[in-house]
């Protein structure tokens, strides 16, 4: 077994001879191939969505359906992650984390390949819809994983190391799409992400070892399941940065669902181009992440980071507001792009911390835990996503109000549920 492997591997056996405590300190090692690993789990979703994006107004033209409609294929995929977490959270602390996964990734490349075929558009809402509910066994144990090997700060900042592998999905995603399209159709999108869902679970059979040993396995069932959510759901901080996360999230998402209308339809990019800009906000998104776990984590409070974060998503999403409503006159791509590239970038250090803040509240249940958050981000997500087209495909209005209304909803989460100025003793100086 690789280095990154046995390293993991070693920790797990030790854990279950009593020989080492599970206490997830900073000194725990994955090894590049397990990050690697992990990082490209967690990409699933982005490689679902975006690759696909490039290809929602060829969709709209081969399958005779409106943009709505076919927003709905974005909106039922993102749905079908948000419910599966809820599934396949609590399955993994109970069976553990490899099995969960490995039939997760079998039938997401299964649903794959059925969209790849899908006649009309009614059956690629069902099949994505179904492909969402597969794929979410990626993220769901990707994060669990996490929180099974680190805790405190060293959690934040592989969180950001994930970051730079999983963000590559975003920036690579749509380039890719765009070129399938060059060659082929819609269909031959599918094609390729049938491929990389084959690829990412032969390499999880084969190179990524089971990280929660039997002794830290919950016996009960969905009563347990329901009991262990129930309480995490009570700690309002909890709470608090799992719905700041996803609000954030929601802004995100609505720029992902309307980029590709507002930047082809109404300023006549090519799907090229799109992919381009698309890429580029995605390579700030990673480098902003990356300077927050090497350069931010552990030398500025993760909720001081947080909160500017916040405030950088709500003064973008203001000024693309500004700009829908023609308050500089007529304005071209450029301006719109910038607004966007910051917008996006900013929550490099926005997601990663609110998930290892939320995650700090607990050192047990992490499928569970791990499933809250990526549950609601999701389906805010998929809240969003139908809002942003429901004033037609000529104006970014919808999008850039929609982006606003998360951003401070999520601001309001932070600062009346997580209570950032008040001392945290109890998580952060155990961290330090």
């Amino acid at each position: 077994m690789p280095e990154g492997g046995a390293s993991i591997s070693n920790t797990v056996q030790g854990v279950a001879a009593g020989t080492e405590r599970p206490d997830r300190t900073p000194h725990r090692r994955t090894g590049l191939l397990v990050t690697f690993l992990l990082g490209s789990l967690t990409a699933v979703p982005p490689l679902a969505m975006d690759m696909y994006l490039p290809a929602l107004p060829e969709v709209t033209r081969a399958l005779h359906a409106p943009a709505a409609t076919v927003q709905l294929t974005l909106t039922t995929c993102l749905a079908g992650m948000a419910l599966g977490q809820l599934v396949v959270g609590p399955m993994s602390d109970r069976w553990g984390r490899r099995r969960p996964l490995l039939a997760g990734l079998a039938v997401f490349v299964v649903a794959t390949v059925l969209c790849a075929l899908a006649p009309t558009v009614e059956l690629l809402v069902a099949f994505r819809l179904a492909q969402g509910l597969a794929g979410a066994a990626a993220i769901v144990i990707a994060r669990a994983v996490v929180r099974d090997l680190y805790d405190g700060m060293a959690m934040a900042r592989f969180f950001s190391t994930l970051m730079l592998i999983s963000g590559v999905a975003p920036i690579v995603a749509p380039l890719i799409g765009g070129q399938v399209l060059r060659v082929t159709d819609w269909r031959g999108v599918f094609a390729v992400l049938t491929v990389i869902g084959v690829l990412i679970g032969v390499l999880v059979w084969t190179k990524l070892p089971e990280t929660l040993p039997p002794a830290e396995r919950h016996s009960g069932g969905v009563g347990e399941a329901l009991r262990s959510m129930r309480g995490l759901l009570a700690d309002r901080s909890f709470t608090g940065y799992m719905l700041t996360g996803g609000f954030a999230f929601a802004a995100l998402f609505a720029y992902i669902s309307a980029s590709p209308f507002v930047i082809q339809e109404i300023y006549g990019a090519s799907p090229q181009t799109f992919s381009l800009l698309f890429g580029v906000n995605s390579v700030g998104l990673v480098v902003v992440g990356q300077i927050n776990g090497k350069v931010l984590v552990g030398r500025v409070s993760l909720d001081r980071v947080l909160g500017t974060g916040l405030a950088i998503v709500i003064t973008a999403a203001t000024a693309l507001l500004l700009m829908s409503l023609g308050v500089f006159g007529e304005v071209g791509l450029a301006p719109v792009a910038v607004a966007l590239f910051v917008l996006m970038s900013a929550m490099g250090i926005t997601l990663p911390n609110t998930q290892a803040l939320a995650l700090m509240r607990t050192r047990h249940a992490a499928g569970s835990a791990s499933a809250l958050l990526g549950t609601s981000s999701f389906l805010v997500g998929a809240i969003a996503s139908p809002l942003v087209g429901v004033a037609g495909e000529d104006t970014a209005l919808p999008m850039a109000v929609v982006q606003l209304a998360a951003a401070l909803v999520a601001l309001a989460c932070f600062v009346g549920m997580c209570r950032p100025w008040r001392a945290r003793a109890s998580v952060e100086g155990a961290d330090s």
